[in-house]
């Protein structure tokens, strides 16, 4: 029985199309080049802000974002962001009577804006609020406080395995991999992302067959 179902958010429920092109006109680097850095980082499963230091070494990341954010140019997020399935699927789990959480690793910003577009959710979330962010063990606690039911009855909902899936698992949730976003169909069958995973989905619409069953 599933009572919680927990969300990330990047690749999950919005699009990175945005959030990958800024970062490239802010670095004064063509839109594709950056594009293509991403997808070697997601083959090697490493981390997604590698991208930016391959493009250009030794960034200063948190720096970098500062930088953006004064000179006007910092993140945006809006209903265009969104892919189409989440409102009517988050609705359909609460209609199903679970509670629906948004958790993943995103800047106090960008969870004020995601909090302005009203989602059907209880909770939304995100680590630069908590001061901890995925894959740490911490993170999860965080999940659980805010999920009001057992681990065995909270499923996280996320793409990537190393930040979602996997970190999941270990902390005692029930988890759904998502083939959304470039880790989610890279590793969408690969057989240990497919062992670590309770379900393997390909929309959020599957997750209310998944919460009714």
């Amino acid at each position: 029985m599933i009572r919680t179902v927990v969300l990330d958010i990047g690749e999950t429920l919005t699009r990175d199309d945005r959030y990958w092109a800024a970062w490239a006109d802010w670095l004064g680097s063509p839109r594709h080049t950056l594009s293509a850095l991403v997808g070697a980082v997601v083959v090697d499963g490493r981390d997604n802000a590698d991208a930016l230091r391959l493009l250009r070494p030794g960034l200063d990341v948190t720096a970098e974002y500062a930088a953006r954010e004064s000179a006007g140019r910092g993140e945006q997020l809006d209903e265009s962001d969104l892919y189409e399935d989440v409102r009517p699927a988050l609705a359909a789990v609460r209609a199903a009577g679970v509670r629906v959480v948004v958790a993943g690793n995103q800047s106090p910003k960008a969870g004020r804006l995601l909090r302005s577009l009203d989602l059907p959710a209880d909770v939304v979330a995100v680590s630069g609020d908590w001061g901890v962010s995925k894959p740490a063990a911490a993170f999860f606690e965080r999940v659980l406080e805010v999920s009001g039911a057992p681990a065995t009855e909270t499923l996280y909902v996320g793409d990537h395995p190393a930040n979602d899936i996997h970190p999941a698992r270990a902390a005692g949730l029930r988890t759904a991999h998502l083939r959304r976003g470039p880790w989610g169909h890279w590793w969408a069958d690969d057989s240990e992302v497919r062992a670590a995973a309770d379900w393997s989905i390909d929309s959020l619409h599957d997750l209310v067959g998944i919460v009714n069953a």
